[in-house]
């Protein structure tokens, strides 16, 4: 029996405008999902999902606004948290977080550890598909992007015509573009790319016109 594609939806949360993804299929009369970067003030995402199973919350990165709703989610839902190990003490960490560097947009953040480690060329099975796990550091460290299907979540990685910053704690320009070019650049120019800020794009379309990535 195949299964049915899942549902995106995405929620802009927070002073900086984050996207959190809500990735939902429909089993029987059940509703199961997963979240992808629960950012700051996730009201909105919780009363979306009072009435589904949440099986993981996985997240691009540790920054503030990429994680700051966390541990509210994960309370509600009762669902695992997935991180790169390279930022899993960042969770933790203000500092690290960046939330102690913009105290005139929050106060510092800190999060429960993650209960699960993500690394490279790892297949995750949730929701009854595949994600695929690409290490794509440079705008941080330990940044991933998740690959089910021809839907990429590509973090502060990749953005429609634009890229993620690398002036802050841990940021390597060299990384980010060895990322872009030798990693997402591979897949099919038809794949859609969900970034972590802005509207949605594709492969095709940033390999052409990306003014950053030519």
């Amino acid at each position: 029996m195949s299964v049915a594609q899942f549902k995106v939806e995405t929620f802009s949360l927070g002073p900086l405008q984050t996207n959190a993804y809500l990735l939902t299929i429909k089993d029987g009369e059940q509703e199961r999902g997963i979240i992808i970067d629960p950012g700051m003030n996730p009201k909105r995402l919780l009363e979306r999902i009072a009435d589904t199973t949440i099986e993981a919350i996985l997240l691009t990165h540790a920054h503030f606004d990429h994680m700051g709703g966390v541990d509210e989610v994960r309370k509600a839902a009762g669902c695992p948290v997935y991180i790169h190990d390279l930022e899993a003490d960042w969770l933790t960490d203000p500092r690290k977080n960046g939330s102690m560097r913009w105290q005139d947009v929050t106060p510092p953040l800190s999060t429960d550890p993650a209960e699960f480690a993500l690394a490279e060329g790892q297949s995750l099975e949730m929701i009854g598909h595949t994600f695929r796990v690409f290490h794509t550091p440079g705008h941080s460290p330990g940044s991933v992007s998740f690959l089910c299907g021809n839907h990429l979540f590509s973090g502060d990685v990749l953005f429609k015509m634009s890229v993620g910053r690398t002036d802050l704690p841990g940021g390597r320009e060299r990384d980010l573009y060895d990322s872009i070019r030798n990693k997402l650049y591979k897949l099919d120019s038809d794949v859609v790319v969900y970034s972590g800020h802005g509207g949605r794009t594709t492969i095709g379309f940033e390999k052409t016109n990306n003014p950053y990535t030519a």
